[in-house]
């Protein structure tokens, strides 16, 4: 049996627009879903809608931390201690990249569309890399042996891995190349070993 929207909870409904917001963009893309879009696909009131968000670009980013929440969760999912470090790092990018190459649309507009909403979308993004950057620090100095040599990663260069890996995923969106993302797990991989130093 459905539940109608007033026997949801609170926080069904906000991950229930979330989900609509999803649907709606990955089939009209951003600018053309509309909010009704986004409450049709989710099956709640407008009135709902905004008591979750102010406007359409807030759902976005809400959207938006989402998705990377996720791919996150894809990549810690992905690791692995037991295997060697360069198994666990191009088991976490291909499954990683295969996620997002899931839904082409979807992705175009959460990196694209993320960098025309201004101060707020680039806040958002930042964030965003600091968490990815985060655990590209967590992973990458837990994976150094006691035996190696030069100094661990630093938070910087882990932020570099971060944006290096997204612009090469950037390229593939601009020329329509997203079903084959996987073909990034080799470059990808070589730039994290090349900044860790690990071979």
């Amino acid at each position: 049996m459905v539940q109608t929207e007033h026997e949801l909870p609170i926080h069904q409904h906000r991950r229930r627009l979330l989900e609509g917001m999803a649907h709606a963009v990955a089939a009209k893309g951003y600018r053309d879903t509309t909010i009704a879009d986004v409450v049709r696909e989710a099956a709640v009131s407008r009135r709902t809608f905004y008591e979750h968000f102010d406007t359409k670009s807030d759902c976005l980013i809400a959207l938006y931390e989402a998705a990377s929440h996720n791919g996150l969760k894809v990549l810690r999912g992905a690791i692995d201690p037991n295997h060697e470090w360069q198994a666990q790092l191009e088991s976490a990018l291909s499954a990683y990249l295969a996620s997002m190459a899931e839904n082409p649309k979807l992705l175009r507009t959460l990196f694209i569309e993320i960098l025309g909403m201004g101060f707020e979308g680039l806040a958002v993004r930042r964030r965003v890399n600091e968490a990815f950057a985060d655990f590209v620090l967590t992973v990458a100095n837990r994976g150094r042996s006691a035996g190696d040599e030069g100094e661990a990663l630093s938070a910087e260069m882990a932020m570099a891995i971060v944006g290096g890996i997204n612009e090469l995923v950037l390229q593939y969106i601009e020329e329509d190349r997203v079903p084959r993302l996987q073909e990034l797990v080799r470059p990808a991989s070589q730039l994290v070993r090349a900044v860790t130093q690990q071979r």
